[in-house]
């Protein structure tokens, strides 16, 4: 083994600010492909920084997220903490591997159509235009994650699940319980868990009484009777809450931190306020060039294999680093500035392969029609305070900011 590859990080790499990527990605890419990283639970695991070392591994089948019943497996949490999605616990009745896993995806996949997320845009952008009222009535400064950031995906994720969104408070609860891996004991994990599994529990029963046209309905009716091969009540629990967490924290937190990096060099926005066609290429270039998206995403080996001439043996859990790669100049010319017309961007944010994210059509929708609403109700909008002060949401899986204060000339709201 080489000194390169000896070098060990321990996670989450932060930069200066969060909006800043960790300068020692560009070391470890250049020098250290596959590194060692030390989890918050003192687990460890192989690093990898480069884009095609991260795009092959999430795009082989071979490789799941790691489980509670896989020898060996690094978790991500101390003591448990973190909930199923941190550290798999077998609760959870949604297959992550194999054909059980692909035949979930084909399920849930057909709601998420390109003509369905047309569907639900003019509601997005109606939702999205009422929140912006309320934040300007208010008056600045504001938070624009609480104003907007997080309550649009809640409110579009209850809607595609069927569920009341004035619960979106307990729903914002159970998600930080189940991603933050520092800020609840495991007890308090196993609480939330527990309430939010007879919550979905008891609309699952609903469903199954009358079938909406939402997707647990949808997925009732096209799927039949669990004797007859459909869907199980666990599946369909497991799948709403699996939604419900991944459908509005990561979108909600997104939302923040685009608005943060566009405004964070102003001419970055008053760009796209003069081009608002701009805005798909922004959306995705946003998504490339977040370096605050938490811990990346683990694969759990089920073969050995070597990568960058380093052999690692089954049993291995390995980190991709995902913002890493999408920084990585073998891949993205320029890769360190933010290129609002870059096209194309295959950047690995929703990351590929098998396991790619679902609802990535949902997201881009979602992150399209807030930027849209703001440019052309906030053209003056800008950060409240300096980039460099903002805060970055400790101990979060996904990643994210405390608050996005911004402020904007009132007479032009």
């Amino acid at each position: 083994m080489t000194p390169r590859q000896e070098q060990t990080v321990r996670l989450p790499l932060t930069g200066d600010s969060p909006l800043e990527a960790p300068a020692a990605w560009e070391t470890l890419r250049s020098g250290c492909p596959v590194a060692t990283a030390e989890l918050p639970s003192g687990d460890t695991a192989a690093y990898l920084t480069r884009y095609a070392d991260v795009k092959n591994v999430l795009a082989d089948p071979r490789f799941a997220r790691p489980a509670a019943t896989d020898p060996g497996a690094a978790r991500v949490a101390p003591d448990g903490a973190g909930g199923p999605a941190a550290d798999a616990d077998g609760s959870v009745a949604i297959p992550d591997r194999g054909e059980g896993h692909q035949r979930w995806r084909r399920r849930v996949g057909k709601y998420f159509t390109a003509k369905r997320m047309t569907a639900l845009r003019p509601g997005m952008t109606a939702m999205a235009e009422s929140l912006v009222d309320a934040m300007v009535e208010r008056g600045g400064p504001a938070d624009l994650k609480a104003s907007l950031g997080f309550p649009l995906p809640v409110f579009v994720i209850c809607e595609i699940l069927g569920v009341p969104a004035e619960h979106r408070e307990r729903f914002s609860h159970w998600s930080d319980a189940f991603l933050n891996v520092t800020r609840f004991t495991a007890a308090q994990t196993r609480t939330a868990q527990t309430e939010f599994t007879r919550y979905m529990e008891a609309h699952v029963a609903a469903v199954r009484a009358d079938p909406g046209e939402d997707l647990l309905g949808m997925l009732v009716r096209d799927g039949g009777a669990e004797e007859d091969g459909g869907p199980s009540d666990e599946e369909l629990a497991a799948t709403g809450m699996g939604l419900l967490v991944a459908g509005h924290e990561t979108t909600a937190n997104m939302i923040g931190k685009m608005t943060a990096l566009l405004l964070a060099d102003r001419s970055r926005w008053e760009r796209l306020v003069a081009d608002p066609a701009l805005v798909r290429t922004a959306v995705d270039e946003a998504l490339r060039f977040d370096a605050n998206s938490g811990f990346g995403i683990r694969r759990y080996l089920t073969e050995d294999i070597e990568i960058d001439g380093r052999p690692l043996p089954s049993g291995t859990t390995v980190v991709c680093a995902m913002p890493a790669a999408n920084r990585d100049e073998r891949m993205f010319p320029d890769a360190a500035s933010m290129d609002l017309t870059r096209s194309p961007n295959p950047h690995l944010a929703f990351g590929a392969g098998p396991h790619a994210c679902l609802g990535q059509a949902l997201a881009r929708t979602e992150l399209q029609v807030a930027l849209e609403v703001l440019l052309r109700r906030l053209p003056t909008l800008r950060l409240a305070v300096p980039a460099g002060e903002l805060h970055r949401l400790e101990g979060l899986l996904v990643g994210g900011l405390r608050e996005v204060p911004v402020v904007w000339e009132e007479s032009a709201a």
